[in-house]
């Protein structure tokens, strides 16, 4: 009787939702409703109201987008018999209705996400036996020693805890290769690793033939170990102490557990941070998808596998013969196949372990091409909507994940629709400037309002629009070489810690500049339509305008494959360690200041220090987190500052054996805490007013800086060809 009842009122609400959708209303009625909804979402944002209130907000948006696709859908297209019109009309129509759909997705999935865990890590009682996976191919062996340290020194009992190093860099197929420079290479590395994994006490494997990638090497090692959980760390991915006892404890709770994710937090910007400078002052990328559509995900039992900073259950693996390898990204196909065998999951929003991004721009799309192009094979082999196990909500929850990677299609269609009407007259929207505000404006200001309410701090208005820009130049052959041949990708690994010593535009930059050199002409086309064709000028002005909405975007883009030289990939890290300075036989009272993964920084409390010269060999001595012992790391002198009575000394490490590999991991990825306010300080909401003007300056600066790296380019190039020409003379 209830839910007969519940469904009697869905109906209700259901009819009379459609019923004012289609109302037919006149422009002034519409104009009018549509400013105060406008208005009130602004009102409730304004006032700060939770719960409740932001469902009704998002309700009154929700109202608003659907009456533009209803309006759209019956009063927009062109007419069928005009094809040079039609088509590219439906396209744009289409584009438009995946970007509507995909917004449904994101209010189900993340309009009231579960909020973050509390701590649990004083409460572990229970130490199931773990195995610790770290998967490498081609990754140095410093930044594994750092990694394997970090993994080594995890707060748990050590009859309880193995390491894995799975080096799939040094395989019997590759050591025997007939080709005798890779197979020199990876003889040395082979035993290079293998020293390195016993002088920090942890398990070196490696295999016989490099087959299905990442998941082939971790299933090796799930033949090859015993523990009841499998903790997976990518090589640059460093945990902190505490990520065993944050974690484990959850698959005591429930025996159907299959998997506990984290976030993933990176110590160094991505290519765009980096290049716009951004990443001190505004939330990362990533940090909108951990931050926030993970927590929602989890709330309807569908947070996912993210190949790395997560713990599994062997029982669940060995149930599904271990991890998927059909498509690249065997982390979310995996999740997928466990889910739809009834087993759940867990999302733990706590940054418990540090890693690095791509630091070229190359190499961040390479590791996007790699991404969509798996989760386009997913969609194609294990399409999640028909997926058998799976609830309603999780069927959802895998097709926002697997379609939001057909962003490109989307996204070049917005890019040139402006184009067909200034260069060719096309009719693709048959609308006029008085309709246009009453509805597509209304539209667009109540998405990004609604956007702003869903992801608020974690994204600020018009970086999503930035980033998938920047990708789809790039992605979209990627993406529809996958559909034409969805077994053709293989994995590739991402190049990480990565340098740029020298200023330069990317290696796959062109296109942008010429994307951005066709808007200027067609802001130019404007201009003389409006003068020579004023009884179209409303149109003109609107698809002018949407072409300075694109223009922006494509002016920023051109600072994003401007690549500022730094000779570091990895960023310092604020901290605040006591500790002492040793040289030539006297210890120094200091404190640190800021570490990194080659170097650390520090604050001597003494100014008598002059005679130390650059390059001098010295000590520094702290406690570490793993005990209360005092322990010595040797450094170098690199840079000396002196500053009223304290003398600021820059430290570079000079790693002698595991010991010291040891020590630096405690020194920059034991506390997990540092992580956590390093995120909060950048969390803040600028709202869509100044968010806007913010992005509309950064825009203007950075064109004109991608503009500089060209020319300074081109007479580079031009200088280098004269003299070249006189060489051969």
């Amino acid at each position: 009787m209830q839910t007969a009842r519940s469904i009697l009122i869905w109906a209700v609400i259901a009819l009379c939702g459609v019923v004012l959708i289609t109302l037919p209303v006149n422009l002034q009625t519409q104009l009018i409703a549509s400013t105060v909804v406008v208005t009130m979402m602004a009102i409730i944002k304004i006032l700060k109201r939770q719960g409740t209130w932001r469902l009704v907000a998002l309700a009154f948006g929700t109202a608003i987008v659907l009456r533009y696709v209803y309006w759209r859908t019956t009063n927009t297209l062109p007419p069928v018999n005009q094809l040079e019109n039609f088509i590219p009309g439906l396209l744009l129509y289409l584009a438009e209705m995946y970007n509507v759909a995909m917004l449904m997705l994101s209010l189900f999935i993340v309009a009231t996400p579960l909020p973050p865990r509390t701590t649990r890590a004083s409460e572990t009682t229970h130490f199931p036996r773990v195995d610790v996976f770290v998967p490498s191919y081609n990754e140095d062996t410093n930044l594994l020693a750092n990694t394997l340290a970090s993994a080594k020194a995890m707060d748990y009992p050590a009859d309880r805890l193995k390491v894995w190093l799975l080096d799939d860099g040094g395989t019997a197929q590759k050591r025997n290769s007939t080709k005798v420079l890779e197979s020199q290479a990876a003889i040395a590395r082979h035993d290079e690793l293998k020293q390195l994994c016993a002088d920090l006490d942890v398990e070196y494997l490696t295999r016989e033939r490099n087959e299905h990638a990442k998941a082939g090497n971790l299933n090796n090692g799930l033949q090859h170990s015993s523990g009841e959980l499998i903790a997976v760390f990518d090589a640059d991915h460093a945990p902190a102490r505490d990520f065993l006892r944050e974690t484990v404890g959850y698959f005591e709770d429930d025996p159907k557990l299959f998997l506990v994710q984290t976030p993933h937090f990176f110590i160094n910007p991505d290519p765009l941070e980096r290049n716009l400078r951004t990443f001190d002052s505004m939330p990362s990328e990533n940090e909108m998808f951990y931050g926030i559509i993970q927590r929602g995900l989890d709330k309807w039992n569908a947070a996912f596998f993210c190949g790395s900073a997560a713990v599994l259950s062997r029982k669940a693996l060995e149930s599904q013969n271990g991890f998927s390898g059909i498509s690249i990204t065997e982390d979310c196909e995996t999740a997928l196949a466990l889910h739809g065998a009834g087993w759940n999951s867990i999302y733990v929003d706590k940054p418990l372990i540090a890693g690095l991004q791509p630091a070229t721009f190359a190499s961040f799309i390479g590791q996007r091409s790699r991404w969509a192009q798996g989760m386009m094979q997913i969609l194609r082999f294990r399409f999640p909507l028909f997926k058998r196990g799976l609830t309603l909500p999780q069927r959802l929850c895998y097709m926002s994940s697997t379609l939001f990677w057909l962003f490109p299609f989307p996204r070049v269609t917005f890019l040139f629709a402006p184009l067909f009407y200034l260069f060719f007259d096309l009719e693709i929207f048959t609308a006029s400037g008085s309709e246009f505000l009453a509805y597509t404006l209304a539209y667009m200001l109540v998405n990004l309002m609604m956007q702003n309410y869903l992801y608020g701090s974690f994204r600020w208005p018009w970086i999503s629009e930035l980033y998938e820009y920047v990708q789809t130049v790039h992605l979209l052959p990627a993406v529809v070489s996958v559909m034409l041949n969805p077994r053709k990708p293989t994995f590739k690994v991402t190049a990480k810690d990565e340098s740029i010593a020298v200023s330069r535009l990317s290696e796959i930059s062109r296109p942008f500049f010429v994307i951005f050199a066709v808007q200027i002409v067609a802001l130019a086309v404007t201009i003389y339509r409006v003068y020579a064709e004023p009884y179209k000028a409303d149109v003109t002005l609107v698809v002018g305008g949407w072409n300075i909405i694109n223009l922006i975007l494509s002016g920023c883009a051109l600072g994003v494959v401007s690549e500022r030289g730094e000779r570091a990939s990895s960023r310092r890290v604020r901290v605040d360690r006591r500790s002492d300075f040793g040289i030539d036989g006297r210890w120094n009272s200091a404190s640190i200041e800021d570490v990194s993964v080659h170097g650390a920084r520090l604050n001597v409390f003494n100014k008598d220090l002059e005679q130390i010269k650059v390059g001098s060999e010295a000590t520094i001595r702290f406690q570490s987190y793993s005990g209360a012992e005092m322990v010595t790391l040797s450094v170098v002198v690199r840079n000396m500052e002196q500053m009223g009575d304290i003398t600021a000394i820059g430290c570079q490490y000079i790693p002698k054996g595991a010991a010291d590999h040891r020590l630096i991991a405690d020194l920059v990825f034991a506390n997990s805490d540092q992580w956590t306010k390093f995120q909060q300080a950048r969390r803040r909401n600028p709202g869509i007013i100044r968010g806007t003007i913010w992005f509309l300056s950064l825009s203007l600066y950075q064109t004109s800086r991608g503009l500089i790296y060209l020319f300074r380019g081109v007479g580079s190039e031009r200088a280098q060809q004269r003299q070249d020409a006189k060489a051969r003379s």
